[in-house]
């Protein structure tokens, strides 16, 4: 077993950041959260507070990035590579809200802290790389707008489907998991439509093509 004395800042970050948001649906993401962690886990407060020098937003940064390891470990590359692109998408978030369920209220006044108009860009950044990672798991490697398209709409459909699952009371968060689907479906029928209308788009007479031809006809 490593001793706490020797563990470096990063890993101090990742070993606190669970035991920190457990502690913060009852005392909030403070001081007094991660001093509690920190004593637990026999590591010294002054040390804590230095791998969390940002405060709240560091914090709630660290659990998100153990959210994020968290969804890779139960969502394994031979477990994905079974199953089709909106399967592995809803696997992926579906694993995500598992980890997050015994703190949704840490999730919530995690969320309330992130919403102040100081921490915005760092939100941003979040969310952003939270659906980063789950398209990379998914098997994404698109570089084009592509990439930023499929980024966006899945982070409006995580988003929306978190505002559902903090207030879910139904059993195993039935009505979440129904409402994630719907909503993969209908981003699936808009790439589906999206594919159509790029494959119509090719196919299309060129006017610079036929022009060109005027001025330079084929012999």
């Amino acid at each position: 077993m490593t001793d706490p004395a020797d563990l470096t800042l990063d890993e101090i970050r990742a070993a606190l950041a669970p035991a920190i948001a457990a502690n913060a649906a009852f005392d909030g993401w403070g001081d007094a959260a991660r001093d509690m962690a920190a004593e637990a886990e026999g590591i010294d407060r002054d040390v804590a507070a230095l791998a969390f020098e940002g405060g709240a937003v560091a914090m709630i940064d660290a659990w998100f990035a153990h959210v994020d390891r968290a969804m890779a470990a139960a969502c394994p590359p031979d477990r994905l590579a079974a199953l089709k692109i909106r399967a592995r998408i809803a696997a992926l978030v579906e694993a995500r809200l598992a980890v997050l369920a015994p703190d949704r209220e840490a999730l919530r006044r995690a969320l309330a802290v992130l919403a102040q108009p100081q921490n915005l860009p760092r939100a941003a950044r979040l969310g952003w790389r939270s659906v980063d990672a789950m398209w990379r798991l998914a098997g994404d490697t698109a570089t084009d707008y592509n990439h930023y398209t499929k980024r966006a709409m899945l982070l409006g459909v995580y988003g929306t489907t978190i505002t559902v699952f903090l207030d879910d009371d139904s059993e195993g968060q039935a009505e979440t998991r129904a409402f994630l689907g719907r909503r993969i479906d209908d981003v699936m029928r808009i790439e589906k439509a999206k594919a159509g209308a790029i494959a119509r788009t090719r196919h299309r007479p060129s006017l610079t093509r036929f022009v060109g031809r005027l001025r330079y006809p084929v012999v």
